[in-house]
């Protein structure tokens, strides 16, 4: 197995080769981050089930979960879930949609979801300016103060995922070239660049 962005390859023990197992029976493909995410499967598991008690508590939609990390994403500069989540809230909505809230536009939203990627933006962007008046945009869109404390835990540990892939080089997987609609992909003009190749075939390990 070749390195993963600035690092070596991780060893490929039991619990990594069931993560990339993983990828490839649900997208065809292993993909970086779980590549990078191979020198501690046990730390990237504890996230995400925070991810998911977080999630849970916010009770988002899928529409609104894509433009939650949609919204985080652009506004981080992550290429990387930018191109994922792009493409599910495109599918969630429509393209033209999705490639607004990765440039900021937020057409077709609702009130609603306008104001939740406008605080997500903030918790990305600069977290130490937000203000009172911030947090009642939200409330008079309807968010209730236990949901606004979810979606900051959740739009927070986004951010440490990405934080941890940006600045260890993980780069885009090349299959996003052609999955990713093209509005997204159009939309995404910031952060690592697409990788050239897939690199790791789509099939299981060892085999």
């Amino acid at each position: 197995m070749s390195g993963i962005g600035f690092l070596a390859a991780p060893p490929l023990t039991d619990e990594a080769r069931r993560m990339f197992d993983e990828d490839i029976a649900d997208a065809g493909h292993v993909m970086n981050t779980s590549r990078l995410w191979a020198y501690r499967p046990d730390l990237v598991a504890g996230l995400f089930e925070l991810l998911r008690e977080a999630g849970a508590a916010a009770a988002l939609d899928a529409r609104e979960r894509g433009v939650l990390v949609a919204a985080c994403a652009s506004a981080g500069g992550d290429s990387y879930c930018s191109l994922a989540w792009g493409s599910r809230l495109a599918e969630a909505s429509e393209p033209d949609t999705a490639a607004a809230v990765l440039r900021g536009a937020d057409t077709g939203l609702t009130d609603r979801e306008r104001a939740l990627a406008g605080w997500v933006r903030k918790v990305a962007g600069g977290p130490h300016g937000t203000t009172g008046e911030d947090v009642q945009e939200l409330r008079d869109a309807g968010w209730d103060d236990r949901r606004i404390f979810a979606i900051t835990v959740f739009a927070a540990l986004r951010v440490a995922f990405s934080t941890v892939n940006g600045a260890l080089g993980a780069r885009p997987d090349a299959a996003f070239r052609t999955t990713a609609p093209p509005a997204v992909l159009g939309a995404v003009t910031y952060g690592r660049p697409i990788e050239d190749e897939p690199s790791m075939p789509g099939r299981r390990l060892g085999e």
